[in-house]
């Protein structure tokens, strides 16, 4: 029962992470779908409808997609750069089994294995946000070209480029987060293995 007892924050304290993860990356997913929809929709319609997003119904109903689009396009993004994550990681574990029996041995050491997740969760973030940036630079070039506005073309330029840079910001965060990941697993495993170096007696103590 103690054993049970005390697996039960970390476990907790790790599933609390994940969803607030999937939350985040979700909720910047859910934001360019909304700017699709007024892009479809055009301006009059956006109006008649902007009353119904004070509803707490609404709200809920924003809370389930931004969680369960999260989920989507964290999959998504991890399948996109799986070929670049393999790259990554050969360079420090030559095979998956080796890499996983790394992962094992840092289990048994919690603080080491708190600061590997803490950095694993950035990394997931990161690699969310590469698309979500991407859906939203589209999403909101499409709904300003269903407005008139002064210096439209001005406007969209840079948001264009300004969401191009932002995307490969966050793609070169995730790449150096992920290889800093797998360089220090193989630093800690090997230092977890490698046999104590008995000390040597101190040649002073002879000589009394």
């Amino acid at each position: 029962m103690t054993n049970s007892t005390q697996a039960e924050p970390p476990a907790l304290a790790a599933a609390t992470a994940m969803f607030i993860e999937v939350l985040v990356v979700g909720i910047g997913t859910l934001t360019a779908a909304v700017l699709l929809f007024i892009a479809l929709i055009g301006p009059a319609n956006t109006s008649k409808l902007a009353p119904a997003a004070d509803s707490s119904l609404i709200a809920g109903v924003a809370l389930a997609a931004a969680y369960a689009l999260g989920i989507l396009i964290d999959r998504a993004a991890d399948t996109i750069l799986a070929p670049r994550r393999r790259r990554l990681r050969i360079h420090h574990f030559p095979s998956d089994g080796v890499y996983a029996q790394a992962r094992l041995r840092l289990a048994d050491n919690p603080i080491q294995a708190a600061r590997a997740d803490y950095a694993r969760s950035r990394m997931r973030i990161c690699r969310g946000w590469i698309l979500n940036v991407i859906a939203l630079t589209l999403t909101a070039d499409l709904a300003m070209l269903r407005y008139t506005f002064d210096d439209r073309a001005l406007i969209l330029c840079v948001t264009t480029l300004l969401g191009a840079v932002t995307s490969f910001g966050f793609y070169r965060a995730w790449s150096a987060l992920t290889e800093t990941g797998y360089r220090k697993l193989a630093q800690q495993t090997a230092l977890l293995t490698s046999p104590a170096v008995p000390s040597r007696p101190d040649p002073s103590a002879t000589l009394t």
